[in-house]
């Protein structure tokens, strides 16, 4: 299924937003989980920096490694599950859960997306 033009754009767009979500969402859980101020700036930022280097290394569309699919798919479950644990973490209870439906449908428009790009241009 290859998505119109503007449709592809938006998705593409929305795929970032969302990455860029997950991200601080990380963060915020972070420097809001655990006690003491260690703990907050361990995990305020070492959960989002994690997240940022698999992205970088796998996911990425400029990514470091090309690993097969399931593993770039794998990667992006992780980054955007984590994400979204973490909203559901600060209490976010609906968004959570949002936020994963509305990665997933994203994430799986653009995989459909990028496999028909893919073979029409063989």
């Amino acid at each position: 299924m290859r998505l119109p033009g503007p449709m592809h754009v938006i998705n593409e767009g929305a795929a970032f937003v969302l990455e860029v979500v997950a991200i601080g969402a990380l963060a915020w859980w972070g420097f809001t989980a655990g006690d003491g101020a260690l703990v907050h700036a361990f995990l305020g930022l070492g959960a989002p920096a994690l997240a940022i280097v698999l992205w970088g290394l796998f996911a990425a569309p400029k990514a470091r490694f090309r690993v097969p699919l399931p593993f770039v798919l794998l990667v992006k479950a992780v980054v955007f599950g984590a994400g979204a644990l973490a909203l559901y973490g600060v209490g976010r209870h609906a968004l959570g859960p949002a936020f994963a439906v509305i990665a997933l449908v994203n994430t799986a428009l653009a995989t459909l997306d990028r496999r028909t790009l893919q073979v029409t241009d063989r």
